[in-house]
């Protein structure tokens, strides 16, 4: 399993190139017109209207995968290959599910400019998850973090429904505005238990988890991009640390890594502002992250467990992790941990995520179907 042990204290690359270089580099040329295409999105006037939900993918083309995590104790049966970003915080999401319950899973990491492995793919964003079932010719894709993890999750409490099944219980809306089409799945935190009645959590627990899961989506992972890439420094320091975690050296030609770093850390930087004023951060926008810190933290201590889901995590305590697992090689993580007192926490999750705690019978959170129960002693 890959694991990141960098921190910024000791990982500060040296930087060959200067801003002033960047500024006039071909590269630049081409971020530049991304930035204004993006400030041009932003407060443009929208026209919205709805679309076909369906997705028509291409055939998918074979590709070498980026590397291979192999667990043991996997008994799914499915072979699983994830497309991804290594540091994007949705895919980092998916990833600490999968690993956390010891699937096996191949990895595809994509080129963030041009795409290019998933250009298969009806659905534009990463992560895509594709199962491949044996005894079954046709592919299920899956899209959008938080429907992997439910599906992921619906299929763990009841294998008697098949995953493409599943798959149908989350419909896509489709808005286009100004052109650029925007994807929802309205239920998306909900996990499809079907038949199953031996649940071991309670209605209010799972409204509060996905309560905390939607609070990971739509506040937490706002705070990474304006502290991550706080100042052009920082963005650098965090796209050379991309880098190295997501092996680009290994998947990517040396012009395509320069173009992703510089380019990447330049339109990131300017994003980071962006979002500072949209999601109207503090100032500080340091602050904002350890405010959110300090809330989750609280929140999980009101339950006097060690995770908000008790014992072990729950998909809250993953999807958590996941958002802040995404900037673990950056000064704006090593902030947070020295600032609130999420740390404890943090290294729980990841020690249960790590030692796939989630696959050991007495963590599962339902007896899937397809296993024969003991009936009741008299």
């Amino acid at each position: 399993m890959f694991s990141r042990n960098f921190s910024s204290k000791y990982f500060r690359p040296k930087l060959f190139w200067s801003w002033n270089q960047v500024a006039t580099s071909s590269s630049s040329i081409l971020l530049l017109g991304t930035g204004t295409a993006l400030f041009y999105y932003y407060y443009k006037i929208k026209t919205v209207y709805a679309e076909d939900s369906s997705f028509e993918d291409k055939e998918r083309p074979f590709v070498k995968p980026s590397r291979e995590v192999r667990v043991d104790t996997d008994n799914s049966g499915l072979k699983l290959t994830l497309y991804q970003y290594q540091t994007c915080p949705f895919c980092c999401k998916v990833r600490a599910v999968l690993d956390y319950h010891g699937f096996s899973y191949d990895v595809v990491e994509v080129n963030s400019i041009t795409k290019k492995q998933l250009k298969w793919s009806a659905y534009p964003k990463v992560p895509v998850l594709v199962a491949e079932i044996p005894g079954i010719q046709k592919e299920v894709v899956l899209r959008d973090s938080s429907v992997i993890i439910s599906t992921i999750e619906s299929y763990l409490s009841d294998r008697s429904t098949s995953l493409e099944k599943y798959v149908t219980f989350y419909p896509c809306d489709v808005e286009v505005i100004s052109g650029k089409k925007k994807f929802d799945f309205p239920n998306k935190y909900f996990i499809m238990y079907q038949d199953t009645q031996d649940l071991a959590s309670t209605p209010k627990q799972r409204s509060e988890e996905r309560k905390w899961r939607r609070w990971a989506d739509d506040h937490l992972v706002h705070m990474l991009s304006p502290n991550a890439y706080r100042t052009g420094q920082e963005a650098l320091q965090a796209f050379h640390y991309f880098s190295v975690v997501g092996e680009w050296e290994k998947n990517f030609s040396f012009m395509e890594r320069q173009v992703v770093i510089y380019a990447g850390a330049f339109v990131m930087y300017i994003m980071g502002k962006i979002l500072k004023s949209k999601y109207k951060l503090k100032d500080d926008v340091r602050q904002s992250l350890y405010d959110a810190c300090d809330e989750w933290v609280k929140t999980v201590r009101q339950g006097k467990q060690p995770f908000l889901g008790g014992s072990q995590p729950n998909l809250a305590d993953l999807a958590v992790y996941g958002v802040l697992n995404s900037i673990e090689g950056c000064s704006a993580f090593e902030d947070a941990m020295r600032n609130t007192k999420i740390g404890p926490w943090y290294n729980r999750t990841k020690t249960a995520i790590q030692q796939h705690q989630g696959c050991h019978p007495l963590n599962t959170k339902a007896s899937p179907s397809d296993v024969k129960k003991e009936p009741p002693k008299k």
